[in-house]
């Protein structure tokens, strides 16, 4: 039997001694927060110290692999980055563009710089399945945190 990904997510670890940056959209900012909570409250779980803890705010997801540059780059590198973002469907095919764009720049910053970098980035068809995603056992941010720990854990 195959476990789901929010099972894993129970699989706790001691994370104390990470340092995590979170690059967050502000674009649909309701769901946005709701992502960054459940990543905050993550990070907490696994024993990450708030002063380990940097967040940058982006104005929308195409920004996102700017913001995990700007992390990357500085004088502490993070062990683990966390990129949450909302693009919902519309009526042009916008957010196609939008959602590949930020993949391919997520993927290939977490190649060259070694580090991982999440993608907590949710491509929901409506802003009801966006929330659906962005709270309780659901939670997107939640998923990405538990990823990024992980990751950042590996041997």
């Amino acid at each position: 039997m195959q476990r789901s990904h929010y099972a894993k997510a129970t699989n706790i670890r001691d994370a104390s001694h990470l340092s995590v940056g979170i690059v967050v959209s502000d674009f649909n900012s309701d769901v946005t927060e709701r992502l960054l909570t459940g990543a905050q409250t993550t990070l907490r779980q696994w024993g990450v110290k708030e002063k380990n803890i940097r967040t940058i705010h982006v104005p929308g997801s195409f920004e996102i692999p700017f913001g995990c540059t700007k992390l990357l780059s500085g004088k502490k590198k993070p062990d683990a980055i966390i990129a949450l973002g909302c693009v919902i469907k519309g009526e042009t095919e916008h957010d196609r563009y939008i959602s590949h764009a930020v993949a391919a720049g997520i993927t290939t910053l977490s190649i060259n710089y070694k580090t991982p970098i999440a993608f907590g980035v949710i491509t929901p068809n409506s802003l009801a399945q966006a929330r659906v995603r962005s709270t309780g056992k659901h939670n997107k941010g939640v998923e990405a945190a538990t990823a990024a720990l992980t990751c950042a854990l590996l041997p």
